[in-house]
């Protein structure tokens, strides 16, 4: 297939997945669009990868969990390699491992290999197992003889490269495969491209093996100024590596922060009619006592509106994914008290909490800590259980 000119990401995956329906070229679950492709000769596909050195010399392999990617999830496990899958959206961590049962028979491997047995067969592998990756399997829904792809427009496959990056299992030499149908082989245009893409270097079709040569570097880690708050509410390993660079001094500014930012320099730039009243960054209250802190645990919540009540700020921070273990209510002052298991708890709270609104207010969010201690417990505070 060719692409045209002017083409967006989104133009070439709606090409693709409309000609695949439209020639009868996929297969289950149909129909494909918004999907990574099952199609068929998928298996045939996958049976490529065993000409690969890449694959042959592999030890650890972390394939997609894809339907078209099966038969690559199959071979892992016959070749008795270790394989790891990425959980469904990052939900619960960043991959499993498969683990078929004792004396597994070839259809047990079989079904280890599907999305079922992807969930029945696994067990997790934390941030801090040391897992070094030798090959990674990505799914695609367009790819081109130069090694650039397009996923489905979610970018879960960009983002699981990056916090593999991140957290030290793959490399810049780590071999990056895709496999599609042939009629996914398409050209890109460059300009399309962004740093946070991830490049695959070989491409498996029913009838090829590609090797891209591709010389675009793939990702070095977590553009964070990518990340929304959002993402880091869905994404609960997300919010631990983000504590954790921050921890290392990167730059981990979120992209609701990142853009309050410009606007801010933007305002400050501006000609003094046009000026706005800049945002300011949340700033702790004074302490009155010397020398007394809160836990670093706790986060203070200023900027409430007279109106609110503790149900409406209790939702809130639900609905961000940053209920804390209790809620310390200071509704005369326009305050409260979140209390966290530990400081990474709040840190993460502090980032996801930023920009949000109750009425008319924007709150102000920041880590408790120069709070005086006494406001804990002060008048007219009262505890209010999450």
């Amino acid at each position: 297939m060719e692409s045209r000119a002017g083409i967006s990401k989104q133009d070439i995956r709606e090409q693709i997945w409309d000609y695949m329906e439209s020639q009868n070229l996929a297969d289950f679950p149909r129909p494909v669009h918004h999907r990574i492709p099952n199609f068929k000769g998928s298996y045939l596909a996958c049976q490529n990868i065993k000409d690969l050195e890449v694959f042959t010399r592999t030890q650890e392999v972390k394939v997609d969990p894809d339907k078209p990617l099966e038969g690559v999830r199959l071979l892992a496990l016959q070749s008795k390699k270790t394989l790891l899958v990425p959980t469904p959206r990052l939900r619960t961590g960043l991959f499993n491992r498969i683990t078929p049962p004792p004396g597994a028979t070839k259809d047990m491997l079989r079904k280890c290999a599907t999305s079922e047995g992807v969930k029945n067969y696994s067990v997790p592998v934390g941030l801090d197992s040391r897992v070094l990756v030798d090959l990674v399997v990505v799914g695609s829904v367009a790819v081109s003889e130069k090694g650039w792809r397009l996923g489905k427009g979610e970018g879960y496959a960009d983002l699981e490269y990056a916090m593999m990056v991140s957290m030290g299992a793959v490399s810049q030499e780590t071999p990056v495969v895709t496999i599609v149908h042939d009629c996914q082989v398409i050209d890109i245009p460059e300009a399309l491209l962004e740093d946070h893409d991830l490049t695959v270097d070989y491409i498996l079709t029913p009838t090829r093996v590609i090797a891209t040569g591709c010389e675009r570097p793939k990702p070095t880690g977590i553009t964070w100024s990518k990340i929304s708050c959002e993402m880091m509410r869905k994404i609960p390993v997300l919010r631990s590596l983000h504590y954790r660079e921050k921890q290392r001094g990167k730059d981990v500014t979120l992209q609701d922060e990142h853009q309050r930012l410009l606007e801010t320099c933007s305002q400050q730039t501006a000609p003094p009619s046009a000026v706005r009243r800049p945002w300011n960054p949340p700033q702790l209250e004074p302490s009155s006592v010397q020398g007394e802190d809160v836990p670093s645990n706790t986060v203070y919540v200023g900027n409430l509106p007279w109106d609110t009540r503790v149900s409406e700020l209790k939702r809130a921070l639900r609905e961000r994914g940053t209920a804390p273990l209790r809620l310390t209510w200071q509704g005369p002052q326009h305050r409260a008290f979140l209390h966290y298991r530990d400081p990474a708890s709040a840190q993460q709270a502090i980032s996801c909490l930023q920009g949000l609104r109750l009425g008319t207010s924007t709150l102000r969010v920041a880590l408790a800590r120069q709070q005086r201690a006494s406001d804990l417990a002060g008048d007219g505070a009262r505890e209010a259980t999450s």
